[in-house]
């Protein structure tokens, strides 16, 4: 069945070689995992194929492109070339790939004039942001300005988990990734933690209704956060410092109107019927991850995708989540 795929990485080689020559992929092992992968347009056409896809939104992934803490030259200019790197793949090949452009936060001048560039220059359809930016959440009073610029343009804004980071109060530039099970790869277990910190931040901090021009889009089928949905939302008042008291039904009625949740992982046969009592159908959209996630793991977790919505749903919600849903969100 056709499909439109949200959540697909672009890894242009310039990037690629950058972070294995400087060792921002943690030699090779980005958030723990076996390798930075390496990325061709046309096996991504040929995959795209096979399973149907009529358009692949690419992005970024961890660890994003602002990669030192502190340099911010050296985060713009990195962000500056993957978004025009994926800007050139969208234009060499129209029919297949739209974009999701990165920013360099936590730099908030170089952010806000990517923003401009990205939209009006590269032809971007929103923006991906990490769920932590060396250890400042999106909510983070800091980011009130890239925050209201995104509201200003009325943008999408696209959640990619990423490893915990631990920024350390004196000193900016000195951030630690944190792994509390050394040997367990961070997008196996931390990555579903931070998407829900990083949720926590936007709710309880005000982003999201102080923004009502952002569409946000999650993650990986909202993470951990719905099981604690209502737990945020008592505790909101005093969980974070400047946070705000919200109601289970206000983040409820939030996440409805306001959010988008991605299919990409495994969320057949179970946590999906989490995220489902919190919305409904209208806000899912299918994701494939790659190619972080292999070909072959893409081919069997779209089965396992198209078989959970066949079964659980009908042919004509699968229909509306693979396909419209995200017409819908692109106004394609």
């Amino acid at each position: 069945m056709a499909r439109i795929d949200v959540h697909a990485h672009c890894v242009p080689p310039s990037y690629r070689e950058y972070c294995l020559q400087n060792d921002f992929a943690q030699k090779g092992h980005p958030d723990g995992m076996p390798a930075i992968p390496p990325w061709d347009p046309l096996d991504h056409i040929a995959l795209m194929k096979q399973l149907s896809i009529q358009k692949s939104v690419l992005s970024m992934s961890s660890p994003g492109t602002h990669l030192t803490p502190g340099n911010d030259e050296e985060g713009r200019s990195v962000t500056r070339r993957a978004n025009e790197d994926m800007a050139k793949t969208c234009a060499d090949y129209p029919d297949h790939f739209l974009f999701f452009a990165s920013l360099p936060l936590p730099d908030v001048e170089g952010s806000l004039a990517e923003i401009d560039y990205a939209l009006d220059h590269l032809g971007a359809v929103g923006f991906q942001i990490l769920t932590n930016s060396h250890g400042i959440y999106p909510g983070d009073p800091r980011f009130i300005p890239v925050f209201d610029k995104l509201n200003e343009r009325k943008s999408i804004v696209f959640f990619h988990p990423t490893s915990c980071h631990v920024q350390n109060p004196q000193d900016a530039s000195s951030v630690q990734r944190i792994n509390p099970q050394p040997g367990v790869a961070s997008p196996v277990v931390e990555f579903m933690f931070d998407s829900t910190r990083s949720l926590m931040s936007l709710l309880t901090l005000g982003t999201v209704t102080r923004c009502p021009n952002i569409t946000f889009l999650v993650c990986h089928c909202g993470a951990t956060f719905p099981p604690v949905l209502e737990r945020i939302a008592e505790c909101s008042g005093f969980l974070i410092e400047g946070g705000k008291q919200i109601s289970g039904e206000d983040i409820k009625s939030l996440l409805q109107s306001r959010f988008y949740f991605d299919l990409a992982g495994v969320p057949f046969p179970d946590q999906v019927h989490g995220l489902l009592k919190v919305v409904d159908s209208s806000r899912l959209l299918y994701g494939s991850d790659y190619p972080f996630t292999r070909a072959p793991m893409v081919e069997a977790l779209a089965r396992r995708v198209d078989d959970g919505l066949e079964t659980n749903f009908g042919p004509a919600v699968k229909h509306r989540v693979l396909l419209e849903n995200a017409k819908t969100l692109l106004e394609i």
